[in-house]
C-alpha cells in the first residue's frame, strides 16, 4: 500500500508573526484553542519544541466518552518560520510566513488511510479556524 500524498490546510491570521508562533507553540495557549468542534477540547498539552524534542496534546470529547493523545517528534524546528513532526507513521509540516495584514500558517499533513482525506481536511481546518479565532482574540 503506497503513502497517501499530502494534504494542506491554511488561515491568514490577523496577528503579528511573533505571536502567533508562540500561540502556536506554547502549551499555555495550546489548551485553548486545540479542538475541532465545541464539543471536545485539549485539557493537557507539552511541547518540548526542538529538532528532537516530544510533543503531546491530550484531545477529549468533553462528555468524557473518548479521548486520545495526539504525539509525536519534532523533527525540524525553524523558529518563526517551519516546523516539521512526525507522528506514528506520518508526518506533517506547519509554515508560518509574514503576510499583509498578519500571518499565514499552513499545513501540510499526511493522512492516514481509515478515514476518507476529505473528513481529515475538515478536521484539520476546524482546528486551524480555533486557532486564528483565539490568535485574532488575544494579539490585541
Amino acid at each position: 500500500m503506497s503513502t497517501p500524498s499530502p494534504v494542506s490546510v491554511s488561515a491568514d491570521v490577523r496577528a503579528p508573526l511573533a505571536l502567533v508562533w508562540t500561540f502556536w507553540t506554547d502549551s499555555a495557549h495550546i489548551v485553548h484553542w486545540n479542538a475541532a468542534s465545541h464539543d471536545w477540547h485539549t485539557p493537557r498539552s507539552t511541547s518540548d519544541l526542538r529538532d528532537g524534542g516530544r510533543f503531546c496534546n491530550r484531545m477529549e470529547a468533553k462528555d468524557g466518552s473518548f479521548g486520545f493523545d495526539f504525539e509525536g517528534t519534532y523533527t525540524k524546528v525553524v523558529p518563526h518560520a517551519r516546523i516539521e513532526f512526525a507522528f506514528g507513521d506520518r508526518s506533517a509540516v506547519v509554515t508560518f510566513e509574514a503576510v499583509e495584514g498578519g500571518t499565514r500558517v499552513v499545513e501540510s499533513f499526511v493522512p492516514e488511510t481509515q478515514n476518507p482525506v476529505e473528513l481529515q481536511v475538515q478536521g484539520w481546518q476546524a482546528i486551524l479556524d480555533n486557532f486564528k479565532k483565539y490568535a485574532e482574540a488575544h494579539a490585541g
